[in-house]
């Protein structure tokens, strides 16, 4: 696909894997449509960015705002060719530790609003069109602590490749991309509720996987599902097919996470066990 003049939504586009693949949105020529809930950081990263990055300050949580956000895409910046569903909510630690409404929101915003956007850009798509969704490695294995986030992006990786077929009869491919642990800061402000599992994972910066989302929105297929990186795609896969040889790692990884954490946390200038 050549991008150039082409328009893309990007949920969740004012930091991490957002933002890095916004900036190759535009460096391939493309106009984004930026969509984050806090304005003020929207706003800067769209000035970062330059004139064909234009800030839609959004929470897709309202799924009413969401709906009507391809149409007021349309009319500023006249078509729409791309979307990327990256915005994510996760609540870590126990699931009893949070209220009943934290725990939907979660699932509003990592498989309800993909869904429902998916939906309305679906109606107003030219054949060509391309949807792609950071999903994770978490929902194929699920991860201590991540009971409802695993949840979630099960529910959003089986959803987009059953979609597939229906998306295809318009034209209109899918693709799922699953990160493991990404170097951003959303760990910081809650690092003692993140496993030490997830630390046994290599970590990925947002630029790795925005990369790879931007090979699927190039790609000419349909129904992509691609991990990052490849050999924890690997392993998840193994523990979710054999969950006693998964029981049985899971004491060395655990160890190994706990050491990575800890350098993780020096190197941020955080603290913690």
């Amino acid at each position: 696909m050549d991008l150039k003049d082409h328009v893309a939504i990007v949920t969740g586009a004012s930091s991490g894997i957002g933002l890095a693949v916004a900036r190759m949105l535009v460096a391939a020529g493309a106009q984004v449509a930026m969509v984050a809930r806090g304005a003020e950081r929207l706003t800067r990263a769209c000035t970062e960015l330059g004139p064909r990055a234009v800030a839609f300050p959004l929470d897709v949580g309202d799924l009413k705002a969401l709906t009507a956000l391809p149409d007021a895409v349309l009319q500023q910046l006249g078509r729409l060719d791309v979307v990327i569903n990256n915005a994510g909510l996760h609540h870590r630690g126990d699931m009893l530790r949070h209220r009943p409404q934290q725990l939907a929101d979660m699932f509003t915003v990592n498989l309800v609003a993909p869904v429902v956007l998916t939906r309305v850009v679906a109606d107003l798509m030219a054949p060509g069109g391309v949807i792609v969704n950071v999903a994770s490695l978490a929902g194929k294995l699920g991860v201590p602590g991540s009971a409802v986030y695993s949840g979630t992006k099960a529910g959003l990786r089986f959803w987009a490749l059953s979609a597939a077929e229906d998306l295809g009869r318009r034209g209109i491919r899918i693709a799922n991309v699953n990160p493991g642990p990404v170097d951003t800061n959303f760990f910081d402000d809650d690092f003692e509720h993140v496993s030490d599992l997830t630390f046994s994972q290599p970590m990925v910066t947002p630029e790795q996987v925005a990369a790879v989302v931007m090979d699927c929105v190039r790609s000419d297929k349909t129904g992509l599902d691609v991990d990052i990186p490849y050999m924890s795609g690997k392993l998840s896969t193994l523990g979710y097919l054999s969950p006693g040889l998964g029981r049985w790692l899971r004491p060395i990884l655990e160890k190994r996470g706990a050491a990575a954490k800890r350098r993780y946390l020096a190197r941020r200038g955080l603290t913690g066990g």
